[in-house]
């Protein structure tokens, strides 16, 4: 089930939010649990054993932390957190990584693993980084232990960002799950998030994602260098307004229910550094690893080489957890490279160039990077990379790229100012009353127009759904 259809938006939504509400305060977590578990059950019911199993370890391994934390068992604790922690690392690797280990050693002669053709978990590796970050929380005294098995599994299964995030660690929501308000402020605040957020998805994702198949199914000796600039330029724009939109969705759903979610996009487009861009950029991503993988390895405290080994494990486990493909650990190792050189280099230099000029370096960058991320096949990634830098064997340009330019320009420009805060700060700028009343037309006019989108459009792809 995903947020931008019909029967989510007018059936399981206004059914799940009535029995919410008009459930008792004690008793809503009961509900939203059962809710949660409808949610995620509606299209995998059988993988509902492993997120219960998910759940029991670890709130099982978080009351073993606290006990032994409480007896003064330090090494006690460390063991029930690595066991935590093997347990999280083992269900993600078995049905994410299973298979695509097993296919390289094949490639390379060694059979001893068999393909299991598993499919993957819907979220498995937004809510084991979760539920890992528990064990981890209570150990280090971030996160006080939860007695309450119902609330922990609320936690676990919360049905906003159970699917594609943002990651929520428990200690920034574990008082929310004992504790929240509930205010028509809020819930006001949480619509227009949802809406602006439904908005992005389908009239800008959804649009532009269309351009980027196009390209895509280009064979390589029609592309061409135009071309090929232009479809990483809508899969750059699919992909922003697919998972922001997404998290905007998230955190309005959050609201809706009482909960605050941090940020997770940032115009992460308007950067000058790729340092920038990644702080800008799944923000809930970066926290989680910085916290427990980069700062566990030494930091920044450590020597030369050794920080450059700790940035580039975090790099590479960045590019692997977004999938089991090679291409997604060489974007992450490419991105590794480019921040050590900033890091030690560039950033020297760049303080002295023009802010546009720092502008174009980070999106010519991000934009090679995209192509890593986006292009699976390395049979066709090296020509695509190669068209880009203008040895297309189409030639630089020709007819349809310019009807493809013709025809989605205008959603390439909206995209483009879309995702600046240019719109945001003339929002801004409007007095209060203006706002008021221009408000509550412009969400409808949103909802009514892309209910009308998801009617009709049978193209309706979620790209984080994978990850």
């Amino acid at each position: 089930m995903v947020f931008s259809s019909v029967f989510f938006l007018f059936q399981y939504l206004p059914l799940a939010l009535l029995c919410y509400y008009l459930a008792p305060l004690r008793w809503r977590n009961v509900v939203l649990l059962a809710l949660n578990l409808v949610f995620y059950g509606w299209g995998e019911p059988v993988y509902i054993l492993i997120m219960f199993a998910s759940t029991a370890i670890d709130y099982t391994h978080g009351m073993l932390v606290d006990r032994c934390k409480r007896r003064d068992n330090d090494r006690g604790a460390r063991l029930a957190v690595c066991s935590s922690v093997f347990f999280n690392l083992a269900l993600l690797f078995f049905f994410k990584y299973w298979d695509f280990i097993a296919g390289s050693l094949a490639s390379a002669g060694l059979h001893f693993m068999p393909k299991l053709g598993l499919s993957l978990p819907i979220g498995i590796s937004f809510y084991t980084f979760q539920t890992m970050s528990y064990t981890i929380d209570v150990y280090r005294g971030d996160a006080k232990v939860q007695r309450s098995i119902l609330n922990f599994g609320t936690f676990v299964t919360l049905f906003p960002q159970l699917i594609a995030g943002p990651i929520i660690k428990y200690k920034d929501l574990g008082d929310q799950i004992d504790h929240r308000d509930h205010t028509a402020q809020r819930f006001a605040s949480g619509v227009q998030i949802f809406v602006v957020g439904l908005a992005k998805k389908v009239l800008l994702a959804n649009n532009l994602g269309m351009l980027w198949d196009a390209y895509k199914a280009v064979p390589t000796g029609q592309l061409t260098t135009a071309g090929a600039w232009l479809g990483i330029l809508a899969f750059s724009f699919q992909l922003y307004f697919d998972f922001s939109g997404y998290s905007d969705m998230a955190v309005g759903l959050g609201r809706m229910l009482g909960f605050e979610f941090g940020k997770n996009f940032d115009y992460p487009y308007i950067s000058r550094s790729l340092t920038e861009f990644w702080r800008r950029w799944h923000i809930s991503l970066g926290s989680w690893f910085r916290e427990y993988l980069y700062i566990p390895l030494g930091g920044n405290r450590v020597g030369k080489a050794r920080l450059l080994f700790n940035l580039m494990v975090v790099w590479a486990a960045t590019g692997i957890w977004h999938g089991a493909s090679w291409n997604f650990l060489l974007w992450g190792l490419y991105y590794g490279v480019l921040l050590v050189l900033e890091k030690f280099f560039l950033n020297r230099w760049m303080e002295r160039w023009p802010g546009f000029l720092r502008h174009v370096y980070a999106l010519f960058f991000i934009a090679l990077g995209w192509a890593l991320f986006a292009v699976e096949d390395f049979s066709h990634l090296g020509p695509y990379l190669s068209a880009m830098f203008g040895f297309a064997e189409g030639g630089f340009t020709n007819g349809a790229f310019f009807y493809y330019l013709r025809s989605y320009f205008p959603m390439l420009l909206i995209a483009a100012l879309a995702s600046t805060p240019l719109g945001k700060g003339l929002w801004n700028k409007l007095g209060e009353k203006p706002r008021m009343v221009l408000l509550p037309a412009l969400l409808l006019a949103a909802l009514l127009v892309c209910t009308s989108y998801l009617v009709d459009a049978t193209y309706n792809p979620f790209l984080y759904f994978r990850f």
